[in-house]
């Protein structure tokens, strides 16, 4: 098969990466891509949101499935418009996708299936937002309704830091229309866990738990970053726990997008918080995350490419997939002054020296002009390390982050440490 993978991140690398290990797969195509999906995939320079373009050349080469893992395509319709012509491509429709292109519409949605969330109200105005953030027990969070690339939500210490933070979302635009409301949020106390789901509209398989780390420098401090690293599996997220969740979350969730149809078919991300109330979920993601797709996949023993056809032929109930009983450790090495100010371009060396059970997946890199390797983003290499346990994983990325060099490189310390 020839296989279109969108996206140029290092999420879409660890995708191509597993795809190129199918004997199915004749060829990867990867647009745009980046440095590293052109070791495994040829890189086609055309822009994710260019529907047109990409169905041309999924025609023009033959391409017998795309696979859309970004949530801005996919929210916009990316999906929609390749069925409109008869391509085959793998993810949510736009009316599937709503689910993280809405925060108020997922809150909502929640309420009406019984899914347990925390405690929210949403407003359209900076007035009433303040209103009511001042009448709430601190810390809570603030958070745009739409995509916001991973930081659009904002812990708020005081009613001060969330009048300037609402300042800035209504009246400085900074989030763009993403910010045309808001939603305010209690603090939940417990500990984080992000779950990717594989879904075919019926049936959905949560794949292991994963611990992620947003915040950008360690101790979980500083601004929320996309991710900056990530363990598997959670060791918060017991058997007891997944079993819990599948009854109170997973089922209720993909009943209700099908009772509502809006059938989901891709990967589909909890967000969660496991309480001492039990586990809530803090957000949907219409797509993997990132970097959780990337940790998660080494450990996956089942042919990714059979999974996504049984997802598109509704036969996911049919097929076993399997895992490793391996740990994951993957560290995002960023742009010093990510996820402000940041400046690319900086030449990258150590990329050759690749131990064994460790992947660098690529996300902001890009071939310079003498064929070397350079920055291209804020987040630029996720260093993803197999072990027997935590500890074996974790030793292995840092050991081989200790043999890359760039200028200004930034990355934490604590991943796998830090809850």
């Amino acid at each position: 098969m020839k296989i279109l993978v969108v996206g140029g991140g290092a999420r879409e690398h660890a995708i191509c990466w597993a795809l190129s290990k199918s004997p199915k797969v004749r060829k990867i195509y990867c647009a745009p891509g980046n440095a590293g999906t052109a070791t495994v995939a040829q890189n086609v320079d055309i822009s994710t949101a260019d529907f047109n373009e990409l169905i041309a050349f999924a025609k023009n080469v033959g391409i017998d499935m795309t696979i859309c893992p970004m949530d801005e395509p996919l929210v916009n319709g990316i999906v929609d418009a390749f069925n409109d012509v008869g391509l085959k491509i793998y993810g949510p429709n736009r009316a599937a996708a709503h689910i993280e292109g809405s925060k108020a519409w997922a809150k909502e949605f929640m309420d009406r299936y019984e899914i347990p969330t925390m405690e929210r109200g949403v407003f359209h105005n900076f007035h009433d937002a303040l209103a009511h953030a001042a009448q709430c027990h601190f810390p809570i969070w603030v958070k745009v309704d739409g995509l916001a690339a991973g930081k659009g939500a904002i812990a708020c210490c005081n009613v001060e830091v969330a009048e300037r933070e609402l300042k800035a979302i209504f009246f400085d635009k900074a989030f763009g229309e993403a910010g045309s409301k808001v939603v305010i949020e209690e603090h939940l106390t417990g500990v984080e866990c992000s779950v990717l789901a594989f879904c075919d509209g019926e049936t959905i398989v949560p794949m292991p738990g994963v611990m992620d780390h947003k915040a950008a420098f360690d101790g979980n401090i500083g601004p929320n970053t996309g991710g900056m690293g990530a363990i598997t599996p959670n060791p918060h997220y017991t058997k007891e726990i997944a079993a819990e969740c599948m009854q109170t979350i997973y089922i209720p969730t993909i009943r209700g997008m099908k009772h509502e149809g809006r059938d989901f078919t891709g990967v589909l991300f909890f967000g969660l918080m496991i309480t001492a109330n039990g586990p809530k979920v803090l957000e949907f993601n219409c797509r993997p995350g990132d970097p959780e797709m990337q940790t998660l996949l080494p450990l996956l023993d089942t042919d990714l490419l059979d999974i996504i056809q049984a997802s598109m032929d509704k036969n996911l109930d049919k097929l076993q997939i399997k895992w490793k009983n391996n740990a994951v450790c993957c560290v995002v090495v960023a742009s010093g002054g990510y996820p402000t100010e940041y400046k690319v371009g900086h030449n990258i060396t150590g990329l050759h020296i690749t131990p064994a059970n460790v992947n660098f997946f690529h996300a902001g890199t890009k071939i310079g002009d003498n064929d070397n390797i350079i920055t291209n983003g804020g987040r630029v290499l996720s260093v993803v390390a197999e072990g027997a346990d935590h500890h074996e994983a974790r030793t292995r990325a840092y050991n081989s982050i200790s043999n890359i060099r760039f200028r200004d490189m930034q990355y934490r310390k604590d991943i796998g440490t830090a809850n």
